[in-house]
């Protein structure tokens, strides 16, 4: 098929995978809207990843009055913050520093949570705090059971560490790291909050990997049970999911936790593809097996140019990361 060159970095393509069909934002959201939950992943910061997702969400809730948005950018313990914030208690700023919001909060979601605030809609904050994420990333997920409550309640009641499709990206994430361009940002925050940079994996080395594919799984089933849980107390409400396209193309990470739990649900995924050539716009087979729907989307500009300069980047990350401290067990 013909298709529209992408002018601008604002500009998309929606493509349908069950036909390889080009179609338009109404095509895609009439057949979304007759789902329970939509993922939509992303690339961080992508401003037109971010549009698009503000256009669905309007969409949906103009096709469904009963609209849930369900955010990975909060944390499960701000989710009275974000409620405050909804209810006009609070402002943007409080919001930002106490619901400690994304630093792109203002560019790429401020729009999606402006919208359900003036619409009466709920906002979940369905992630994992980021100080237990490291935690169970240092000592593995058997840290969860030195946490007390509340604390323990802010993560997900059951994790699903399993062997599999999931396990088997990640493992192909960690050892193929450098290869992943400018897209790699989008997954560089979830499948790197742990403590494993290698990009082989001697047996030696497994352990640590291991606790850190259960620091990525402690993501995705706390945003998978958080999203259970809103569904369970409100049936019939249709939610909406933002999170990094790691977690939920081709129906794996957080996606496949969430039908675990609840089976019955019907749940579509977007998934953003990089094009190289704007002009001529162009995806695989194996680009559309990631999502019911995958969303074509400009290259966005190289972290870096030359070696040097990414590779002080990674050290100084690296040092940052091996500093983040446990605040649980014994040996804090």
């Amino acid at each position: 098929a013909v298709v529209a060159p992408l002018g601008t970095i604002y500009d998309t393509l929606w493509v349908r995978s069950a036909d390889d069909s080009v179609r338009t934002l109404d095509q895609v959201a009439d057949e979304l809207a007759t789902y329970d939950v939509v993922f939509f992943g992303e690339y961080h910061g992508h401003p037109g990843n971010h549009l698009a997702q503000m256009q669905v969400f309007q969409a949906l809730h103009k096709r469904n009055a009963d609209a849930t948005l369900s955010l990975e950018q909060f944390e499960r313990d701000t989710q009275p913050i974000v409620d405050q914030y909804l209810a006009g208690e609070i402002g943007e700023k409080t919001l930002q520093e106490e619901g400690r919001g994304w630093d792109n909060y203002e560019q790429s979601y401020r729009p999606l949570v402006e919208y359900a605030r003036t619409h009466d809609l709920p906002v979940i904050a369905s992630n994992a705090p980021k100080n237990i994420v490291i935690c169970v990333g240092k000592k593995g997920p058997e840290i969860l059971d030195e946490i007390p409550q509340p604390d323990r309640g802010w993560v997900a009641e059951t994790l699903h560490i399993d062997e599999g499709a999931y396990l088997d990206k990640y493992m192909s994430f960690i050892t193929g790291t450098a290869s992943h361009g400018p897209a790699a940002k989008a997954e560089d925050d979830e499948a790197q909050d742990d403590e494993s940079a290698s990009h082989g994996i001697p047996d030696a080395m497994r352990g640590m990997v291991m606790r850190s594919f259960a620091a990525q799984v402690t993501r995705d089933d706390t945003m998978a049970e958080s999203i259970a849980r809103h569904l369970e107390n409100n049936p019939g409400r249709n939610v909406l999911h933002l999170d990094g396209n790691f977690h939920s193309a081709s129906h794996l990470g957080t996606v496949e936790r969430l039908q675990l739990r609840m089976p019955d649900l019907k749940i579509a995924v977007i998934n953003p593809i990089i094009v190289e050539d704007h002009d001529n716009p162009a995806w695989t087979a194996e680009d559309a097996a990631t999502g019911d729907f995958i969303l074509l989307v400009q290259t966005i500009p190289e972290d870096f140019v030359r070696d040097d300069a990414r590779e002080k980047f990674q050290r100084e990350i690296m040092s940052k990361r091996m500093g983040n401290k446990c605040e649980y067990g014994v040996d804090q």
